[in-house]
């Protein structure tokens, strides 16, 4: 098995502004697995807000490139049982774990759909991200667009402008990224309305959460409070639905064990997404059928996407059909 990797820059369409700060680019790392003719791929992010040094992940890949190249092809599961051996980074963990699901499905010419039986009927649609900007601007973009689902970003609350989108009387869910006060969770829990918003993610600050009421009319949604299968137990009196990021928990082997421990603590359970290519896109949207909501408009929001596979249209996800995760760079 070869090993190869390389820095690339995604560039969005328009500038993303969130509560953490506003972005015009987002550097990837590009990971390929080869063996027999047939390349996997995978993919993570620098995120600011999580710290991510590539520097750091380059040389990481350059120390253990012998070891994984001297790996004879194994199941998934049990690949990533060695990966965690390496003492990885999750989100290099999981593009190493997603790179490996593709290309063994191309060698075994099987879907990962296939190879882990998950249902592609009737997946939910993907919902697209509405950037923090003036209410106003929001609703205009809500009203011209073709998808059904919309996130809408916003920094601290204000309650005029939550009244004016529940008045739209369409599928909004409200991510804060952890802008709101203890006060502003309280109101909103309160407040009967609140349950016509489809979720509100990370309301507050990573371990501030001890003011949610999971038993309130708001739907709240974890994100970086559920960093992996570790955080499920302790957020269940306070968080209703989990946002699972492959890049948070280390890929798509420990999603899955993720979901199946969520069902078991009857979370709804969203897959969600960073800014990202068609090859990170492709990996989420193979848990699809496994999950109750879906982010996964982060190739959309590019203009350089380089790679084709499983893709989001106007809410819909389109999974490819083809072995692996589908993914072909362009």
């Amino acid at each position: 098995m070869e090993l190869r990797f390389e820095l690339k820059q995604l560039h969005l369409k328009e500038t993303f502004s969130i509560a953490y700060g506003n972005y015009n680019k987002r550097d990837a790392l590009l990971i390929e697995l080869s063996h027999q003719n047939c390349n996997g791929f995978g993919e993570c992010v620098a995120i600011d807000y999580y710290q991510i040094d590539f520097q750091s992940f380059v040389l990481k890949l350059k120390e253990i490139k012998p070891k994984i190249e001297v790996q004879k092809i194994i199941h998934p599961k049990d690949f990533f049982k060695f990966l965690l051996n390496l003492n990885l980074h999750p989100f290099l963990l999981s593009a190493l774990d997603c790179a490996y699901w593709d290309l063994f499905g191309k060698l075994e010419n099987k879907s990962f759909i296939e190879l882990n039986q998950i249902p592609s009927e009737n997946s939910v649609e993907s919902s697209i991200t509405i950037s923090v900007a003036s209410v106003e601007d929001q609703i205009k973009k809500i009203e011209k667009s073709g998808w059904n689902k919309f996130k809408v970003k916003c920094k601290s609350l204000n309650k005029n402008d939550v009244e004016r989108l529940l008045k739209l009387n369409r599928n909004i869910a409200l991510d804060s990224n952890a802008s709101f006060t203890d006060e502003d969770c309280i109101w909103l829990q309160k407040n009967t309305e609140v349950q016509k918003f489809s979720y509100l993610e990370q309301p507050r600050p990573i371990d501030n959460y001890h003011v949610l009421k999971k038993e309130s009319f708001a739907n709240w949604m974890a994100d970086e409070d559920c960093q992996n299968i570790d955080s499920l137990d302790e957020l269940v009196p306070y968080y209703k639905s989990i946002n699972i990021k492959l890049m948070k928990c280390g890929g798509l082997t420990p999603a899955l064990e993720m979901i199946k421990k969520a069902r078991e603590l009857n979370y709804k359970i969203m897959i969600g997404c960073m800014t990202e290519s068609t090859v990170g896109i492709s990996a989420g949207c193979a848990l699809t059928g496994l999950v109750d909501y879906a982010d996964l408009d982060g190739a959309n929001l590019i203009s350089n996407d380089y790679a084709t596979g499983n893709f989001v249209e106007n809410g819909k996800i389109i999974l490819s059909q083809k072995p692996g995760l589908g993914i072909e760079l362009k």
